[in-house]
């Protein structure tokens, strides 16, 4: 297989060098309406129960595949079979599986509620009788989960928690006191699904008998509103939102047990003005596990609880100078007297056996890089399978590590590698790409070996050539502070060396993130179209970015955009001193953070930044949620001056180029109070700028009919009006 990668690559580098001798070029029609330059995936994939087979969606039916020989072992069902009893046909689009694989969930109407969340007429399909029937005649369910034994279906409707018995047919109502902006059962507030990354907040126990589930009261939390169009008359649309500094939601955990309809608090302390980020049933059904953080989120403990009574005791504690991030990487192993669990504490993120005797824990992987997440534990091999940023902050490789901490990589091939396993670990589906190659797919075995390709993207390739794609190369520079950054480049056709050219950088820049990364990242279409304009086009990810160990991350702390606006003007520095830019033309782009940070490098930078724009863009720590504000920055109480000193409303005197601000209205993730804002600010100082704002889309923009081409149209002419012009 390795000869097999080596002839694609060399095809890939005749592509690339003979880029400048397409036939075609990228327009706005063909990044962004077109399908003509979208490379395939493989969509659809679920691990079969048996750990031997996979299913796989193709054209609305699922078929079962061999992992071994790729051989189709019949499909398991079409779309078509699924009518509902007014003859509408479900798509296969929202499924999942019960644990037996006896039955399925279909997800059919979903509306969303946030970015994260929604609801949707769930129906119940039972391979055994064929059958489909409504989960719920009483209005739409959000986050439908069969038991471990797939007699019931667990549901969150109008903010109380259900439980749907399949064989008799008879609804269960948990919780009776939940109300809109008030009291919320077994899913998330806002600021935990946004900053928390999840939105069912309720878990099964092992045995199917108990349920723990989430208790929000947000009843003193702050509401927002924001103004949505399209009617006579506009409407207000109010959720509560608890801005830096304000008040959250008070947060509890609870145990129903369905043998005798009895609920019981879990102890989660006497403090209430904590976080709970995460719950989890151990191995055994009669203790859950809960994740408590504190406000400043510098102290994390996991408590175990014993479900029939709710007492518990902390077995975990850990602190940090800085501040702890709240990581899935929670496993139960099979003993029941150990877990793993990821920390940075030693100054690199690594996997950590832990005892629940609050003894000494192991180390499992050790050195100056970084496990990006666990994939999982198999207890025949005692192998456990995880991603990590082991070559470099911009691969990623799939390793294992035993439990005696040896390691080794199995699937490191330079780029991006990620996987889903069998269920038994016996096989995995790897994904490939680099910055340059689409995603190839392929089937392999617990050690890596590829079994068979199932899609390489080869097909793709002559489209490459045909429409001009250029090389994303690599590159790192020294600061003037002796840090070291790394970032990408694509350079014009035909590039000049002794030309310098107007430049724009694309820029992320936010805790833990990353843009510059060996990935296929969907090709950068649009990137790839200005630089066949003529256009340098640039990413370097600024200190305060992941994966380069604890200290590259956080030192950030407290003053979030000082240290990234003063790394992204020694970019500026040093493509002039490179004779690449052209000083009067380095443009800036960046959105939600990144505008953030175009918009300070567009001020306190304006001696570099001539053109730039802010998309969506936060303008004072002080409008933002507190979870993630708080976590970088604590309170505005706390830290005003860092707050303030790094906001771009504070520093709007010192804007000289061009520069453009876009929002959605209807944004509930960064609110359109900040653009609001930063305009007042503008004007007060008499700067001339230009703005967009587009009705009732949210942090995305892209609610309505061609909203998404029309921001990138506008934008496009902006930088090439801007940037090229003479």
């Amino acid at each position: 297989m390795k000869r097999i990668y080596f002839v694609f690559f060399g095809i890939l580098f005749s592509v690339v060098m003979l880029a400048q001798e397409s036939s075609k070029s990228l327009s706005l029609d063909v990044v962004f309406k077109s399908r003509a330059l979208r490379a395939k995936g493989v969509y659809g994939l679920n691990t079969a129960a048996d750990g031997q087979h996979y299913y796989r969606i193709l054209r609305d039916t699922m078929f079962r595949y061999s992992y071994l020989t790729g051989n189709a072992a019949g499909y398991l069902i079409a779309g078509n079979e699924l009518l509902t009893q007014k003859g509408d046909t479900l798509s296969l689009g929202d499924i999942s599986f019960s644990e037996n694989e006896s039955k399925m969930l279909i997800a059919s109407g979903t509306e969303a509620i946030y970015r994260h969340s929604s609801k949707s007429a769930y129906y119940v399909y039972d391979f055994k009788t064929k059958s489909l029937t409504a989960l719920s005649d009483n209005g739409k369910q959000q986050l439908a989960e069969f038991s471990p034994d797939a007699s019931k279906v667990a549901f969150v409707r109008d903010n109380n928690l259900f439980i749907k018995d399949l064989s008799s047919g008879a609804e269960i109502q948990i919780t009776r006191d939940g109300l809109d902006r008030n009291i919320i059962y077994g899913t998330t507030d806002w600021v935990y699904e946004e900053e928390f990354s999840f939105t069912k907040g309720f878990e099964w126990a092992p045995d199917g008998k108990s349920i723990a589930f989430y208790r929000f009261d947000e009843s003193k939390v702050k509401e927002f509103w924001m103004t949505t169009y399209g009617e006579l008359y506009p409407e207000n649309y109010k959720f509560k939102y608890p801005k830096a500094g304000e008040d959250n939601s008070l947060v509890t955990v609870h145990v129903y047990h369905l043998a005798d309809a009895r609920t019981v608090k879990m102890d989660i302390g006497a403090e209430t003005d904590i976080y709970i980020p995460r719950i989890k049933w151990t191995r055994n059904s009669s203790l859950l596990s809960m994740q408590r953080l504190n406000r400043h989120q510098n102290k994390l403990e996991i408590l175990i609880a014993e479900a029939t009574n709710g007492k518990s005791d902390v077995v975990y504690t850990e602190t940090n100078k800085y501040y702890i991030e709240i990581t899935d990487d929670l496993y139960f192993m099979p003993d029941g007297k150990s877990f793993l669990l990821t920390s940075q504490k030693n100054g690199y993120n690594h996997i950590y056996l832990n005892k629940l005797d609050v003894s000494a824990a192991t180390q499992l992987t050790k050195g100056s890089w970084e496990v990006d997440k666990i994939l999982g534990f198999d207890p025949v091999s005692k192998r456990i399978y995880f991603n990590a940023a082991f070559s470099s902050p911009l691969n990623r490789e799939i390793c294992f590590v035993d439990l005696k901490a040896r390691m080794k990589i199995i699937a490191g091939q330079e780029g991006t590698n990620s996987a889903a396993f069998s269920s038994t670990f016996q096989y995995f589906i790897k994904t490939w790409s680099d910055s340059n190659t689409p995603s190839v797919y392929s089937v392999c075995d617990a050690n890596g070996k590829v079994i068979r390709v199932i899609e390489d993207n080869a097909a793709f390739i002559p489209k490459m050539k045909e429409y001009g794609l250029l090389k994303r190369d690599f590159f790192n520079f020294r600061t003037s502070e002796g840090v070291e950054l790394n970032g990408w480049m694509i350079k014009p056709p035909a590039f000049d060396p002794n030309k310098k050219y107007p430049v724009l950088v694309y820029l992320y820049g936010g805790p833990g993130s990353q843009t510059v990364t060996n990935s296929w990242a969907g090709g950068q279409l649009w990137y790839q179209m200005l630089a066949q304009k003529g256009i340098v086009v640039v990413s370097v990810d600024n200190r305060g970015t992941g994966f380069r160990g604890e200290e590259f991350r956080k030192m950030t702390y407290q003053q979030l955009g000082k240290y990234e606006t003063e790394d992204q003007i020694e970019l500026a520095k040093y493509l002039i001193t490179q004779g690449i830019a052209d000083p009067k033309k380095i443009g800036i782009f960046g959105w939600s953070y990144g505008g953030y940070m175009s918009s300070l490098c567009m001020t306190k930078g304006a001696d570099y930044y001539s053109v730039g724009i802010a998309v969506a863009p936060v303008t004072n720590w002080r409008y933002y949620d507190n979870i993630y504000t708080e976590r970088y920055m604590r309170t505005p109480q706390e830290n005003p001056k860092g707050y303030d000193d790094n906001s771009p409303i504070n520093h709007v005197e010192k804007l000289t180029g061009k520069y453009l601000l876009v929002h959605g209205t209807a944004d509930d993730n960064v609110h359109f109070q900040n653009t609001v804002e930063m305009v007042s600010a503008l004007v007060k100082e008499n700067k001339p700028f230009q703005t967009m704002y587009y009705p009732n889309s949210n942090h995305g923009i892209y609610t309505g009919p061609n909203t998404t081409f029309h921001l990138y149209t506008m934008m496009t002419n902006f930088l090439l009006e801007n940037l090229l012009s003479k």
